[in-house]
């Protein structure tokens, strides 16, 4: 399932003369500026109905930006029960208590019930979202708190928080 992405903006007098994925990304910070960059170089993003595939594109005050684009959804996982240790919830993240013994993500040795299958069963629409929401992760034995978005903006956040 995908997610259409429709986003307008006015470049304002500070953006002016700024490359087109640093306005972009000051303009729409909500999403990362590599998939703005991915975005624009994939004839997504246009500039006063102008498609510009060019992120080194200077922006001029006053112009219209816009991105029409999707978010795809990753390789399909199968929601499955898990259940889950929910600490904390609210529209954009969930804290879980992972368990020693829980598998984050499937793979090779654990394809299945994984916290990743119980977060889809959790809630369908992290299926909208990269890696279910994970944006980090903890080793098979180990227990402790894990942050989790809930939607592709608080992810963006989250993984900026966390590289700084």
């Amino acid at each position: 399932m995908n997610k259409s992405i429709e986003l307008e903006a006015i470049v304002t007098e500070s953006l002016a003369g700024k490359r087109l994925d640093q306005a972009l990304a000051e303009l729409f910070p909500d999403y990362s500026r590599s998939r703005l960059k991915s975005w624009i170089t994939d004839g997504k993003v246009t500039v006063d109905t102008k498609v510009i595939e060019k992120p080194r594109e200077k922006v001029v005050a006053g112009s219209l930006v816009a991105v029409d684009a999707e978010i795809e959804s990753e390789e399909r996982h199968e929601a499955q029960l898990v259940e889950l240790d929910i600490v904390y919830e609210d529209e954009d993240i969930l804290v879980i208590n992972k368990p020693a013994g829980l598998v984050v993500h499937p793979g090779a040795g654990a394809p299945d019930r994984t916290l990743l299958n119980g977060l889809l069963h959790y809630d369908p629409q992290l299926d909208l979202v990269p890696r279910a929401g994970i944006i980090h992760r903890l080793d098979k034995d180990t227990t402790g708190l894990m942050v989790v978005a809930r939607n592709v903006p608080a992810q963006t956040q989250l993984v900026s928080m966390m590289q700084a």
